[in-house]
């Protein structure tokens, strides 16, 4: 790295400087505010306030030194241009911030000079600026504060602008003053690389068509639309994207997290604070509210970034014609009347009629559901029988209708687009969506309701707790401490900071099985899933297809993965082979030449003695293509054709009785959702002289080799993630647009429930009440409309199940958003999927969907831990904060201490139970009651007995001590490390339902160990440091004492432990009869 600036990025002498000030600037803010916690007059205040002044006048130093840098070196730009009124803005609060370091050192100068005291910097004595003057000093100091407070914002701003630029508008701003140049976190950066291949090929043949800038031959009646047309043509209609109501901006994202009532629970009780005085308190309750919300809006904001990314897939680049030649523009700027141009691997950008094709197979799966690529004709030569006024549909053969989405798998074309945007086909099943309301998660209601429950009765025994102290003993001041003690101990503010990291940290965690949360709350959904809709395309199957039989007259291979061909069986693939591209891009020559790899060899090798002499493209009336190629030990040629079963038996003019036997076989094959097709050669005398070729394969006399047969391989670890749904009691739904032949063999073959298949036939026969009877017992449907998806749904929720759908086309979309949560699949699904989803697998693998299950449930039941934690651990606080006012003794607890305490329970509850593996039997158990509250009221009861229990030894030691003449500091200490001990206690206890103390002692948890260590080593400085003694009004504690407090925590453990077993048997026990097992 260069010191010095370039346009591109800082120098590293730049970067030094603004990293090394933005440390000096964190550590004279750290200085000021750690003096509020020792008393005036002691030396370690007076040393924080040297420092708070050296630090400073350090940074005063250093910004000319920056301002010096920043005049002689170029500026990086800003990529992309920053509009005007931020540009001004940035200008206006860094014009500030300079202001800001070089007055407040000054001012602190001043301060130092005017109140006659010693100036010191690093060893050094400076000169006083001014003489001493007592009403000087006093009126800099209050400007000092004042310009200080206003520091904090403009501090705040600045950081938040910058990571406002980095994460959400995703430029350069942050990236030129990083020390390297950062990288996308391994998860984003690895969900983005089948965007960016298929862009690439895109662009790759894009930019060879363009290198060229050759006028279109035949078109020369229609160059194209010009620039001015076209750009008339963009303002009228908009531009070529698909609906994106629930796209969700930065503005939005931040509005939804701020009006939950949690974030401003968290936001009020720091304002309350601060009205009090309680300065410190305030600060860190806002730092806690500031950094809740920054996590959310961080890990959403990526969401919505990968989103953003994947959306390139539904249009990533066009090649039109415009002025008579190719241009390469962006999807989003293909208009009516363009001129596309499209090839193998193409995405169409636009719905469009096709003007001329050569052998064009297009992929409609994502709009019909069916696998299978379906041919398409130019307009003129379509069958002349076809109904030409009739509205262009997907789905069909030999239609020259093309649909924005789709994709090209063979062949070229070139086509007239007709509609874009919202008006085109995919367009018109996005807009569908708007219509459907998507249902709210139900645990931030309860999460409110604790929060309400415990904010009320913390803010009823807080008044209380006063007026009785003030009432028994006359002292409103103390009353008014133990009041703010006591309501601070049944704040509820971990509740909604628990919520949020543990959403936010169940995301990233997601994220590691490759599943993106577009909301971090849909996790707990579908943890309580109990039905998981599925397609089959791309879903369950592999979306490649895979040859599983050949048969000819005497003999049959069918795929084990073991078994090699007979001499017979070889002749038929190799006579499939023959019929292939050399270079294939349909799902089915790859497959073929797949298997002649294995069986025959090379295929590079066997086309290498081969020459093509002549290809017959597919057409209207005859569903086959065929080609001739010559050997070099023969100069006469062959031919060899493959296509649809028919089309080969009339090439082969087969007998009625020979056709009656191969239907036959068809039949039995299409059983097993196989799909067939028919191989044929036939010797062609003189194929060097291409001229006297006949003009169709009709001429030549073919003679039947066999079948060929394909199936859409299920994924390999489906049936495996099946069964584990099966046994978690979640029933696998698959919905498909196949045959249901076809999806009754994919249903066996992934372990679900095929004894009753329904159609959509049958479902447009049956009502609303019939079909919500029909689907409890079946798991597959057949032959679905995209409304008649959103029926299954609407009736299996109707029937009180919770509702999970998955899928990749936009025929998948109305149900997704119906669901209680969408999950759409990343890499080949579209817009419309991934707009109406909640969660998008990044790698379109069914069994992420276990996982992020799996994940979900060891979510919730961590959440419930740490509640049941809270609620435990806040009682025996409130206990001995009440107690001492209802028995005449010494106070234990002011905020201070609870101060102390919160820094263990908010990173216990937070933290340390989000980082807990799941229950053993976490995927063995029926999903829960999407009804049921998070804590159920035996749950309740538990968590208080844990509390009241701790209470009670502590009462016991409290009451004992001070009988006994303890000191008041010493009582107090004493009390306080009984309390963090069996605080431990409390986190070891609750990091498991049923497994045992010894058993959840070697799960590994680092984050426990860290909290643990912190946590003795403060309360070893609390205890026994000076200063830190008198914050806390401590005695030193002796041998015995130490003891005392070790049997103490050690006793509540046992007892809480020896509890536990016997509850937890019973509730089991109690469990099995109720809840219903999984089938």
């Amino acid at each position: 790295m260069q010191w010095r600036n370039s346009t591109e990025r800082y120098g590293s002498l730049s970067i030094g400087l603004h990293w090394l000030m933005l440390l000096l600037l964190v550590a004279v803010y750290a200085c000021i505010e750690l003096r509020g916690f020792f008393p005036k007059g002691s030396d370690l205040r007076e040393a924080l306030k040297t420092w708070h002044f050296m630090l400073g006048l350090f940074v005063f130093v250093l910004v000319w030194l920056r301002l010096l840098t920043y005049l002689t070196s170029p500026f990086p730009r800003i990529k992309p241009e920053l509009p005007k009124w931020q540009k001004l803005s940035s200008r206006i609060i860094k014009l500030a911030l300079y202001a800001l370091m070089i007055v407040m050192p000054l001012a602190g100068w001043l301060i130092l000079s005017a109140e006659g005291k010693l100036i010191p910097f690093f060893g050094l004595q400076l000169p006083a600026l001014i003489n001493e003057n007592k009403n000087v000093a006093e009126l800099i100091k209050e400007i000092h504060g004042a310009v200080g407070t206003v520091g904090y914002f403009l501090i705040g701003l600045h950081a938040a602008a910058a990571l406002f630029h980095h994460y959400v508008l995703r430029d350069n701003i942050l990236r030129r003053m990083l020390p390297t140049e950062p990288n996308l976190s391994p998860n984003l950066a690895n969900a983005q690389p089948d965007v960016d291949n298929k862009i690439a090929i895109v662009d790759a043949k894009a930019v060879e068509a363009i290198d060229r800038q050759q006028p279109m031959k035949g078109n020369e009646n229609f160059p194209g639309l010009s620039a001015t047309m076209a750009a008339d043509r963009l303002k009228q209609d908009g531009y070529n994207e698909l609906p994106t109501t629930d796209k969700r901006g930065f503005l939005r994202i931040v509005f939804e997290i701020l009006r939950q009532p949690m974030f401003a629970l968290l936001i009020g009780g720091g304002v309350v604070y601060l009205l009090l005085g309680d300065r410190t308190e305030a600060v860190m309750l806002l730092l806690f509210a500031c950094f809740s919300v920054i996590i959310t809006i961080v890990q959403e904001s990526r969401s919505e970034h990968v989103l953003e990314a994947l959306r390139n897939l539904a249009s990533p680049r066009a090649l039109v014609i415009r002025n008579g030649k190719r241009t390469l523009v962006a999807g989003r700027e293909v208009v009516r009347d363009d001129l596309i141009i499209i090839s193998e691997g193409d995405r169409v950008a636009a719905d469009a009629t096709l003007l001329s094709a050569q052998d064009l197979l297009l992929d409609e799966s994502l709009l019909t559901g069916e696998a299978v690529p379906v041919r398409k004709v130019a307009q003129e030569t379509a069958v002349k029988t076809q109904d030409q006024s009739a509205v262009p549909k997907p789905g069909g053969e030999d239609l020259p209708y093309i649909f924005a989405g789709t994709l090209v798998v063979r062949g070229t074309g070139q086509a007239l687009v007709h509609s874009t945007g919202i008006r085109s086909e995919m367009g018109k099943i996005g807009r569908s969506l708007g219509s459907i309301e998507t249902e709210q998660p139900g645990l931030q209601l309860q999460i409110q309701s604790f929060v309400r429950t415990f904010a009320i009765i913390g803010a009823v025994v807080g008044v209380a707790a006063v007026l009785l102290f003030g009432l028994l003993r006359g002292s409103w001041l103390e009353a008014m401490l133990s009041g703010i003690a006591l309501g601070m101990s049944l704040l509820p503010e971990e509740f909604p900071l628990v919520l949020a990291v543990f959403m936010a940290m169940g995301a990233w965690r997601i994220s590691q099985a490759r599943v993106l949360t577009r909301r971090a709350s849909a996790i707990e959904t579908l943890g309580a899933t109990t039905v998981l809709c599925t397609d089959k395309t791309g879903t369950l199957t592999e979306n490649r297809m895979t040859v599983v039989s050949i048969v000819n007259e005497n003999t049959r291979w069918d795929q084990d993965g073991k078994t090699v061909l007979a001499d017979k069986t070889k002749e038929t693939l190799e006579v499939a082979l023959f019929a292939c591209p050399r270079e294939p891009t349909d799902p089915m020559d790859i497959a073929v030449h797949a298997l002649a790899e294995k069986q025959i060899g090379p295929s590079k090798e066997s086309f290498a003695h081969h020459t093509l002499v002549h290809a017959y493209g597919l057409r209207p009336d005859l569903f086959a293509v065929a080609n001739i190629m010559s050997s070099e030990a023969d100069s006469s040629g062959t031919a060899y054709a493959k296509g649809a079963v028919e089309a080969i038996a009339e090439l082969c003019q087969l007998s009625t009785e020979r056709l009656d036997s191969i239907r036959k076989q068809v039949d039995a094959l299409g059983l097993d959702g196989v799909r067939v097709l028919g191989i044929a050669k036939a010797s062609v005398p003189n194929a060097a002289q291409e001229q006297n070729l006949p003009e169709t394969p009709r001429g030549l006399k073919f003679e039947f080799a066999g079948l060929i047969g394909f199936t859409d391989p299920i994924r390999v670890n489906v049936p495996a993630a099946v069964a584990e749904c099966r046994s978690a009691g979640i029933r696998v739904v698959m919905i498909t647009g196949d045959y249901p032949a076809t999806a009754h063999a994919i249903g066996l073959q992934a372990g679900l429930d095929a004894t009753n298949v329904l159609t959509g036939d049958d479902i447009e026969t049956l009502s609303d009440d019939d079909l919500a009877l029909r689907v409890k017992s079946t798991s597959i449907f057949a032959r679905i409309q995209p409304n008649q998806k959103l029926r299954i749904v609407q009736s299996l929720k109707a029937n009180g199940e919770i509702v999970a759908m998955t899928g990749d086309g936009v025929n998948d979309a109305p149900a997704i958003k119906a669901a209680h949560i969408g999950i759409a699949m990343g890499g080949r699904g579209t817009d419309v999927a991934r707009e109406a989803s909640a969660i998008v697998l990044l790698d379109d693998d069914f069994s992420s969907i276990v996982k992020t299950i799996r994940l979900g449930r060891r979510i919730y039941d961590n959440l419930r831990k740490a509640i049941e934690y809270i609620i435990a651990v806040h009682i025996p606080i409130a206990g001995l904060t009440l107690m001492p006012l209802l028995l005449g003794l010494p106070l234990i607890l002011t905020p201070i201490h609870i101060a102390f305490l919160e820094m263990v329970i908010d990173p216990a509850c937070s933290v340390v139970f989000e980082a807990e593996q799941e229950e053993e039997d976490v995927m063995q158990r029926p999903p829960r009651d999407p009804e049921s509250p998070l804590i159920l009221p035996k749950r309740i009861i538990w968590a208080a007995l844990q509390g009241f229990l701790v209470f009670a030894i502590l009462a016991v030691v409290f009451i004992v001590a001070a009988r006994m003449g303890l000191p008041a500091p010493d009582l107090r200490a004493l009390i306080f490390t009984s309390l963090v001990l069996m605080n431990m206690g409390l986190i070891m206890v609750n990091r498991s339902f049923k497994a045992s103390l010894g058993r959840a002692f070697w799960r590994p948890n680092r984050s426990l160990g860290v909290l643990f260590g912190s946590v003795m080593a403060l309360l070893a400085m609390a205890v026994y440091w000076q200063p830190a003694q008198s914050l806390f009004h401590f005695g030193r504690l002796h041998g015995d004492d130490l003891a005392v407090c070790a049997v103490a925590g050690f006793l509540s453990l046992l007892l809480l432990e020896a509890i536990k077993a016997v509850w937890f048997r019973a509730e089991g026990k109690d469990s099995k009869t109720r809840l219903p097992q999984p089938s």
